[in-house]
């Protein structure tokens, strides 16, 4: 197996290490830094990129070689069988997609010089596209397993999806674009490609099977939702069965529940709420053509991320789930191995750690973790290092904001917060409705109506956190944010003034209208029919509506009434909060 791992703390330039299974070994394949790379299926090849150049290195031999190129190349990717590196180069102004192999290096699509055919937009080639990031989609372009044709995007004042052959060939990938114009998904790993398009609200989408000669597409199922419909990452895609894995929910007969579905076969219980889909490991004793899954999902407890393997098989007893172990940001398979974090496992055995370099966290954080309110909205209460008791004030701290989980049983999540906490604080996070990891319902109860919501939750859960913990001084409430975080701060003092008495809020969000379209939809709807909606959400009416409040510091924004900065450090931030927030104001 390959990976990237920096030297130390002296020298964060990763560099692209091999881990010899067999016999345990490390070894630097190349320094850093490196900046992008992938393999070809049985971890022969690897492509690299450093400072723009193209790198191909034997991964047998240790022998790394420099492959000219057209331009600076990003996203390379070696063939499933290793013959030829495809890339993406920008040089001209729109990206193109390129090939490099045995003979030679040539264009595969680029239309480099027709931005005027696309009403003064720029065409690319292999991006992923402007509306990607929204439904988690990083790539733009796949190998076909054979390594004989391309699926790629291309991205202009609309996306469309095109099956390239090496041979010169290309068909279009047909689907209703004008109905279904959000590509959310995309995948090929076996079978014909698999791909999730959705309409404009989002609130119904296609999986369709492409046919990989042709570009025509099949319906294989359907996803409905009167909010939002939310797929799940690592879905769809074929099972060595045939079947197709597809992540749906339960919102009938008393299930509130985010699973998965093998031909409409529900193969997780509805107690398990699964964030992704890994991959596949063979079964201990089982058949060849049915793996089991391997899942990140919370069973119970949202603030744990945990490790699970899946049963595809089917059998009498329904779904079957064990757990493996503690989530980790990075979790990856690839025929029997699994790797999470440090940890690589082969089948179902512990097969070693991987040595790290990482600096010591600087803090020990225990946060409290409560569910409160009839709700059960997930919520922790951190203190100060060595607090013996005393009224302390609160600090809420909101992140990223809504979408994004807070309350996690992860050191790693608590570092800053352990900080604040340290200078005096009670830290106090809350995972209010809108936030995944609880259920669907829990979710998207916010749809049109965010920050109504969110905002009730938040004041709700104080409130109750008093009972669990009287040292909290609800006469004391300061709040800080980042984006949305930020935007979701500065609402909180302007609307909610009688708890939160000041905020410094981070590159906030003024205007919903000025987010990613697919982003400020999903939430608001339609500004066409929902414009109410919007100016509800709107930074600049809560300050027209506001009769009076606590300071507000926005940084890195401007608006008329409300102090603003072009940045700020954490002890600027923090002398800011308590003397804003002090009871004498």
């Amino acid at each position: 197996m390959t990976f990237l791992r920096s030297s130390g703390p002296a020298d964060p330039e990763a560099g692209l290490w091999l881990l010899d299974l067999a016999g345990g070994g490390e070894r630097l394949v190349a320094p850093g830094p490196i900046e992008a790379y992938a393999m070809d299926r049985d971890a022969r090849t690897a492509a690299f990129t450093r400072g723009g150049e193209l790198f191909r290195a034997d991964l047998t031999t240790g022998v790394v070689t420099a492959i000219a190129t057209a331009g600076p190349v990003s996203d390379p990717r070696p063939d499933p069988l290793g013959v030829r590196i495809g890339y993406v180069t920008d040089a001209g102004g729109s990206a193109t997609l390129r090939v490099s192999g045995p003979d030679g290096d040539r264009l595969l699509a680029g239309e480099p010089g027709y931005a005027w055919r696309e009403r003064g937009g720029s065409i690319a080639w292999g991006v992923p596209g402007a509306t990607a990031g929204d439904f988690g989609r990083t790539r733009g372009w796949w190998w076909a397993p054979d390594g004989g044709q391309v699926l790629a995007v291309r991205s202009a004042a609309a996306t469309s999806l095109h099956l390239l052959d090496l041979t010169d060939g290309w068909v279009d990938v047909h689907w209703d674009r004008e109905t279904y114009p959000h590509l959310a998904q995309v995948r090929w790993d076996g079978g014909g490609p698999l791909i999730t398009v959705l309409r404009r609200m989002q609130q119904h989408g296609l999986v369709l099977s492409v046919d990989p000669r042709t570009g025509e597409s099949q319906v294989h199922a359907e996803l409905a939702d009167a909010r939002w419909v939310e797929p799940i990452p690592g879905t769809p895609r074929h099972l060595p069965d045939g079947r197709v894995l597809v992540g749906g929910e339960l919102a009938h007969d008393g299930f509130d529940a985010r699973c998965l579905f093998a031909d409409g076969s529900l193969l997780t219980p509805p107690g398990l709420y699964v964030r992704r889909v890994a991959g596949t490991l063979p079964r201990p004793g089982g058949a060849a053509g049915a793996p089991d899954l391997i899942v990140e999902g919370s069973l119970g407890d949202p603030a744990l991320r945990e490790i699970f393997r899946v049963r595809t098989s089917l059998g009498g007893g329904g779904p079957e789930v064990t757990r493996l172990a503690g989530a980790a940001d990075e979790l990856a398979t690839g025929g029997d191995v699994l790797v999470a974090g440090v940890r690589v496992w082969r089948g179902d055995r512990p097969a070693g750690t991987l040595r790290s370099v990482a600096a010591a966290l600087p803090y020990a954080p225990a946060p409290v973790l409560e569910r409160v309110t009839d709700r059960r909205l997930p919520a922790a209460v951190l203190y100060p290092s060595g607090f013996v008791g005393g009224g302390l004030p609160v600090l809420v701290a909101l992140g990223d904001g809504p979408g994004h989980q807070q309350v996690r049983a992860d050191p790693a999540a608590w570092q800053e917060r352990q900080w604040w906490a340290d200078a005096g604080f009670a830290v106090v996070s809350v995972d209010s409705r809108g936030t995944p990891g609880v259920a669907p319902s829990f979710e998207k109860a916010v749809h049109r109506r965010l920050a109504d919501l969110t905002l009730t939750d938040l004041v709700d859960a104080l409130r109750a956190l008093t009972g669990k913990h009287p040292d909290l001084d609800l006469t004391r409430v300061v709040v800080r944010g980042r984006r949305l975080g930020g935007w979701l701060a500065a609402l909180a003092v302007l609307r909610r003034p009688e708890i939160f008495r000041c905020a410094v809020a981070r590159e906030p969000v003024l205007d919903w209208a000025d987010l990613p379209r697919a982003t400020a939809e999903r939430y608001l709807g339609d500004p066409a029919d929902s414009a109410h909606v919007y100016r509800n959400h709107r930074l600049g009416e809560a300050v027209a509506e506001s009769s009076g409040h606590g300071p507000v510091l926005l940084v890195g924004a401007e608006l008329p009434g409300l102090s603003s900065v072009p940045a700020v450090s954490l002890d600027e931030e923090l002398a800011f909060l308590r003397d804003a927030g002090s009871p004498e104001r």
